[in-house]
């Protein structure tokens, strides 16, 4: 899972920032991402849009929520799939919410979408600081405290305009082949926690409250539902089993050891269990532990890239890069080089600390931020690479990218004006360094008029 280890590098970053950071953050995994995507497609399609330009995003924050912020993007919190059961529940929320794009619902784009859209660092730098020291509980504590900080920045929506998304969902849902039945399930969730908590109709803050879930409005998707061709449709078995694997793995990230082995006990040898143990145990530095729960999945699917990132990821942050090397590899090359799994391994053959390994290292990485500029972790190991040959422009353009992107805009500005003055004038470099000094310099200015 590439969760961990983005999250470090991100942290080496803010380092250098003296720049307050935002306090949610957006968590990246490649098999997350993938399953998603496929999860999301077909309504993405149903709704009438090009599912390579709709992104479902994954917010680290343990309330049950999602939102849109502008743009074409779903953002789904990590507490919303820990309650979900189903991968027909997470794609009725999502067909919930391509309802409000489609509909035009987005309000306060410039205060959500900023919000949404940067890196999380703080939160994350106390949660993992006290992870290391070995306080779990007291990091979830901070990570929980830090997201929680982020919720006034989520949208409201009137009743008019959710009633219409749940008819657009219906709509998109019907289209798809999905059956309703996981959107009523899930929603029926949300209005027995309104019910346990006590939340008023009125209040708008959080899914439950932001998405008021009467009992008229869930009876009226019901008799939509139960009238459509695909309500008996079964679900997609193949989705159901990801979706199982990546809840576990999501878990097993966020929630403490503690938690994680209470909720997969060693005696339970499904995959999900292994998965999520693996990273219980590596939290608590049981290595050899992880690595066993690793090497039992290989010894199941030896090709399943996941599962060798997994291995790889183990073994590089617990200082053995040189042993993380081949897992790792062979995920990239599973995976046709997909960009957060090649970062990673980009990121193993730097630390080897064998300048022979460089080369490689930086093909790797600029075939990542090639296919994925929005990747700090990347872009800081890059930039590793450009300075330990002594090509100090292109290190600097590399930490403005990455600045750029959590929020460090002054930081942004001196990196790119600095690559400005180093590259050859007129080069896709230069001209970048240029794009980027403007961006950095505009929200700036923006910043200091708003203040």
């Amino acid at each position: 899972m590439r969760l961990l280890s983005q999250c470090l590098a991100v942290l080496l970053a803010l380092a250098l920032s003296t720049e307050p950071a935002a306090a949610q953050s957006i968590l990246r995994d490649a098999e997350t991402e993938a399953l998603f995507h496929d999860m999301a497609a077909p309504l993405v399609e149903a709704a009438g849009l090009e599912p390579d330009n709709v992104d479902v995003v994954l917010i680290n924050d343990p309330s049950i929520n999602a939102f849109v912020a502008g743009g074409q993007a779903v953002y789904i919190h990590s507490g919303l799939i820990d309650a979900a059961d189903n991968a027909d529940e997470v794609q009725g929320v999502i067909a919930h919410e391509l309802g409000h794009i489609t509909g035009g619902h987005v309000i306060r784009y410039g205060e959500g979408a900023s919000a949404a859209t940067k890196v999380s660092l703080l939160s994350m730098l106390l949660g993992i600081g006290a992870a290391l020291a070995g306080g779990g509980d007291a990091a979830m504590g901070v990570l929980m405290a830090g997201q929680r900080a982020a919720m006034g920045k989520f949208l409201a929506f009137s009743r008019v305009q959710e009633s219409s998304a749940d008819a657009a969902g219906a709509s998109f849902l019907s289209k798809a082949g999905i059956s309703g039945r996981g959107s009523l399930s899930f929603f029926g969730k949300l209005r027995n926690q309104e019910f346990r908590y006590g939340y008023s109709q009125d209040d708008e803050a959080g899914f439950t409250r932001t998405h008021p879930l009467s009992g008229d409005r869930i009876a009226r998707l019901r008799e939509v539902y139960e009238r459509d061709p695909a309500w008996n449709t079964p679900g997609d078995p193949e989705l159901q089993r990801r979706f199982l694997r990546v809840k576990a793995k999501l878990f097993g990230y966020v929630a403490t050891p503690e938690r994680t082995l209470n909720a997969y006990p060693e005696g339970d040898t499904s995959i999900p269990a292994r998965y999520a143990r693996a990273y219980a145990f590596h939290k608590n530095a049981l290595i050899d532990k992880a690595l066993g729960e690793a090497d039992s999945l290989l010894a199941e699917r030896p090709d399943d890239p996941y599962f060798l990132e997994l291995k790889g990821q183990v073994l590089l942050e617990s200082g053995k890069p040189r042993e993380a090397l081949a897992p790792l590899r062979r995920a990239t090359e599973l995976t046709t080089n997909q960009p957060l799994i090649a970062s990673m391994f980009g990121h193993a053959l730097i630390a080897t600390e064998d300048e022979a390994n460089y080369p490689e290292a930086e093909r790797v990485l600029r075939a990542a931020v090639a296919r994925d500029r929005l990747n700090p972790f990347a872009w800081y190991q890059l930039g590793v690479v450009y300075a330990a040959r002594g090509d100090m422009p292109r290190a600097r353009l590399a930490s403005a990218e990455q600045q750029v992107m959590n929020g460090s805009y002054a930081e942004a500005l001196r990196s790119a004006q600095a690559a400005e003055a180093g590259l050859p004038e007129g080069t896709p470099d230069w001209i970048r360094a240029q794009d980027i000094s403007l961006q950095a310099r505009a929200e700036l200015e923006q910043m200091r008029d708003r203040n």
